[in-house]
């Protein structure tokens, strides 16, 4: 169990991807994604959801990341979040998004 406390210390934001990349040198399929936190600003994140998602799918899609994890080293690549998903039964990813589009860098409450 963890404290309520616990869970107000991780910080969940909406945003919206801008850009997305190949990322060839990651040991599983990932792609680079460049992503709009508003009042954040933007943000790097490396995903493994190349099986769920094409680049052309991912441009334009809100979805919710944690943007209080320091950053973290991916091959050559420093990801700035971590973008939330959910294993199908094919243990893929499938993203975890707003059900209706909200102001980018909105926190989940």
């Amino acid at each position: 169990m963890i404290t309520w406390n616990d869970f107000e210390n991780v910080d969940i934001r909406t945003g919206t991807i801008l850009e997305v990349h190949d990322f060839p040198k990651a040991k599983k399929p990932a792609w680079k994604l460049i992503i709009d936190f508003g009042e954040l600003g933007i943000k790097k994140s490396s995903a493994q959801i190349k099986t769920n998602y094409s680049a052309k799918d991912l441009i334009g899609k809100q979805i919710l990341a944690v943007v209080n994890f320091p950053p973290k080293q991916i091959a050559d690549f420093m990801s700035e979040c971590l973008v939330l998903g959910i294993e199908d039964d094919a243990d893929d990813i499938v993203l975890l998004q707003t059900e209706r589009l909200v102001p980018n860098g909105r926190k989940v409450k």
